[in-house]
């Protein structure tokens, strides 16, 4: 990790919350796309992960976030503070 720059990010000692977003982003990625599709290749999954993070944040819309997309939703936060 040195050698390449890479960072952690952690609350210091372990923290099962520390992995929590992330691991509910695999979640859903598994749950959404890749149980639902095929991929013959290992380029094929790899794209189509990439199409399904750009997906994800601008366009897909939460219940929670009152029909709104995540990046939508920000929005409308910042511009009524």
């Amino acid at each position: 990790m040195v050698e390449n720059r890479i960072l952690r990010s952690l609350s210091g000692k372990r923290n099962c919350l520390d992995n929590a977003a992330i691991k509910r982003f695999f979640g859903t990625l598994k749950a959404e796309y890749s149980y639902l599709n095929r991929f013959d290749t290992v380029e094929m999954l790899q794209q189509g992960i990439a199409d399904y993070i750009h997906y994800y944040n601008p366009h897909r819309t939460k219940q929670k976030l009152k029909g709104l997309s995540p990046v939508q939703y920000r929005t409308q936060a910042l511009s009524a503070g």
